[in-house]
């Protein structure tokens, strides 16, 4: 269900997750034997998609197959409930393709941040959330308490420690993204590793016992040396690479002292709200703005009015 106007890109998952029947071993059995199950497949972190109308789409396994590749409870993970079936996601690494093999004329496997503007959007949301969790998985087989190996357990959304019984849960890393703006100007800056001439907003992520208004100035402090005056909240959007939650705002700053400082920022520049509409839309020889998979897009969309 739709609980804002503004959408960003791995947004707007519809499944039902169903998350309080995910310990229930019974019923989860039950749900991988349902004959409309089906599951998506991830190698590496990638999706595995067929080309439809010129355009990508998932390739959805039937559970018996992708029982098959995947035996075991460590790579399945329950996504959730659709209206007709089921939901799953399957966890495949290692260098040999998949679909050199088992899974050969199925289609192919590509990156997400590629693939998210062809997929349709409940497509990418779904495919996010299983990067999300394999992501997290592949980075905690252990135990953080004692350092013995950890189990999946409630559908693949909890893992539990083999030797101290502790539980561990998928994290999600809180990063504020915001488009400084004073008067009929934004501030944009050029990250040192963004590729030439890309101008974006700016972003650091939430450090311990800060809110988000208060992550917002810091950064904006640290990184263009511009005070903050106010903040208003804009959109969010989930970002599996690898677990970070994008918190979109705009933050209304004093228009002096702004600049680099060289360390994340290697350039910053005062954009008219004509100069970011060109911007937008390739008109500024020699520079570009972020891609539209990207919540800075739709910051600076949503300014430009």
């Amino acid at each position: 269900m739709a609980v804002s106007e503004i959408r960003n890109v791995f947004a707007g998952n519809p499944l039902d997750r169903a998350s309080a029947r995910r310990g229930d071993a019974a019923w989860l059995a039950a749900q991988v034997a349902e004959p409309a199950a089906r599951a998506m497949a991830l190698w590496n972190g990638e999706p595995l998609v067929e080309e439809r109308e010129g355009s990508p789409r998932l390739a959805w396994l039937p559970m018996d197959l992708a029982r098959r590749v995947a035996p075991g409870d460590e790579p399945l993970l329950f996504l959730g409930l659709d209206a007709t079936a089921p939901v799953f996601a399957i966890d495949l690494d290692g260098a040999a393709d998949p679909t050199a093999g088992p899974l050969e004329g199925l289609g192919a496997f590509a990156g997400l941040r590629e693939l998210a503007v062809g997929l349709s959007a409940p497509q990418a949301a779904m495919a996010a959330a299983a990067k999300a969790v394999f992501e997290w998985r592949r980075r905690h087989r252990f135990c953080a308490a004692c350092g013995a190996p950890s189990r999946p357990a409630d559908a693949g959304w909890k893992r539990v420690c083999t030797a101290c019984s502790t539980e561990h849960f998928p994290r999600t890393d809180p990063v504020v993204i915001m488009l400084p703006t004073a008067g009929d100007r934004c501030l944009l800056g050029r990250n040192l590793r963004f590729r030439p001439g890309l101008f974006s907003a700016l972003a650091g992520f939430v450090e311990p016992g800060e809110t988000l208004e208060e992550a917002c100035a810091r950064e904006l402090k640290e990184e263009a040396g511009v005070s903050t005056v106010a903040v208003a909240y804009h959109s969010s959007q989930p970002w599996p690479f690898p677990s970070s939650l994008m918190v979109g705002l705009i933050a209304e700053v004093a228009p002096a002292g702004a600049r680099a400082d060289q360390i994340e920022l290697e350039e910053v520049r005062w954009f008219t709200r004509q100069e970011a509409r060109n911007l937008l839309e390739g008109r500024l020889e020699g520079l570009s703005a972020p891609s539209p998979v990207a919540i800075a897009h739709q910051l600076l969309k949503s300014w430009i009015g």
